[in-house]
């Protein structure tokens, strides 16, 4: 403070260099709130399209898997389809032989 000007003067050079320093203070707040929005935006962004993309993958995965297991299962289907109608013919079979012996007769 100099002696030289008046008080008045004074405090309010020193208000308006406080007022600027509280400025720049929440200026620079403000910015480094900005950074970290964005960041955490970017973080954010980068989560879904992990997720988004581990779905595809395992979608992919999947697909492949039933690709491969396909012939198998088909197989497999096959042989019980098969089983049941021997079953169902061995089933039948005794009843048809008594039709055709009495036929026969």
């Amino acid at each position: 403070m100099d002696d030289d000007k008046p008080i008045i003067e004074q405090v309010g050079e020193v208000i308006t260099e406080a007022t600027d320093a509280a400025k720049t203070v929440v200026k620079k707040a403000r910015k480094a709130a900005k950074k970290v929005a964005k960041k955490v935006k970017a973080g954010a962004k980068k989560a879904a399209k992990a997720t988004k993309k581990a779905g595809k993958k395992a979608a992919k995965k999947a697909a492949k898997k039933a690709a491969k297991k396909a012939p198998k299962k088909a197989k497999k289907a096959a042989k019980k389809a098969a089983k049941k109608t021997v079953k169902k013919a061995k089933k039948a079979a005794p009843k048809k032989a008594k039709k055709a012996k009495k036929s026969k007769r």
